[in-house]
């Protein structure tokens, strides 16, 4: 190799390098709702699990109050300063945080919404699961597995939020094709296990032949069985996230099914698509997931902890 060809050789391949360091290294801020709920935990880490395969780095931002609206805004405001190249962008409330996702948008940072659709705001894209057809196909597996017929109580999320109506809209078109089933009760326990098993304690005194609990998530779901096992009562119960503990209640057979919501998926796809619009590549504009029940028959390919998943390709993820 002659002096001149070496050179070259060496141009090219500090340009090459040049090129590189700066696709990688991007800074990636995630929102997330709480500490409190195994689920945003999960985003979180899928989050995590894309930029370290994306070579990203990520920031978390949670409210040490859960759900605070102003807390939220404050970290916005500590956001706008520090300037990432982009947010995933969870809301606290998808109405009140309007105002905050503006500011992001004044200040000229991108941001994928992912989890609950923000009410306002622009977005490269928003990440999500259809929370109506979570509600829908869970319910419908429950009352199949009831034989249209018996008595249940229903557990709700959060009222006005978009996740919660938007299940709560799925129960009850799956319940109008059975008039055999009575709707003991519905009654909020806001997405906690500990305010559901109250409130499941409370409606068990007065009404103790349930045949099954429609929760709007898995932490209300197991606070339900809590209350089933204190009264030393059984019904069919079912959630909606497919956490590892509901997974793990279901291969027990404690617990009929849950519907995968999957924030480990929607934390890897917000960012592998905040990655991908700060490198200029294409992203939809919305990214739907699969909806699927997690039963007693299909629980092995959910059977595995948080920290062990892997997040899907992006051709996985949105079939580009």
């Amino acid at each position: 190799m002659n002096g001149m060809t070496l050179r070259c050789g060496l141009a090219l391949a500090l340009c090459a390098c040049g090129t590189l360091a700066h696709a990688d290294g991007e800074n990636i801020a995630v929102f997330t709702k709480n500490l409190t709920n195994p689920y945003f935990q999960s985003v979180r880490l899928g989050a995590q699990n894309a930029a370290q395969q994306l070579h990203a780095n990520v920031t978390n931002y949670v409210p040490t109050k859960a759900d605070s609206i102003p807390e939220q805004m404050s970290q916005i405001d500590d956001v706008i300063v520090k300037r990432p190249g982009a947010v995933v962008f969870v809301p606290v409330d998808f109405k009140a945080m309007g105002p905050g996702i503006a500011k992001l948008n004044a200040a000229k940072i991108p941001a994928v919404n992912i989890v609950d659709k923000a009410q306002a705001g622009n977005f490269v894209s928003f990440v999500g699961a259809s929370d109506y057809q979570l509600g829908l196909q869970t319910t419908q597996y429950l009352l199949k597995s009831m034989g249209g017929k018996g008595n249940i109580i229903i557990l709700e999320g959060v009222r006005g939020t978009s996740t919660s109506d938007e299940r709560m809209r799925g129960f009850h078109d799956a319940l109008k094709s059975a008039p055999g089933v009575k709707v003991l009760s519905s009654q909020p326990a806001n997405y906690q296990r500990l305010q559901a098993l109250q409130v499941m304690e409370n409606l068990l005194q007065t009404y103790p032949n349930v045949d099954g609990v429609l929760a709007a998530n898995d932490a209300m779901a197991i606070g339900a069985l809590d209350a089933l096992d204190g009264a030393n009562l059984h019904a069919k119960v079912v959630g909606i996230n497919a956490s590892k503990e509901a997974v793990d209640l279901i291969k027990q057979g404690k617990m009929l099914a849950s519907g995968d919501y999957s924030g480990f998926k929607q934390g890897c796809i917000g960012v592998m698509a905040a990655v991908r619009a700060l490198r200029g590549e294409p992203v939809p504009k919305d990214i739907s997931l699969k909806t699927e029940v997690v039963t007693a028959t299909n629980y092995q390919g959910f059977d595995v902890a948080p920290d062990k998943l892997t997040c899907p390709t992006w051709a996985q993820a949105t079939g580009q």
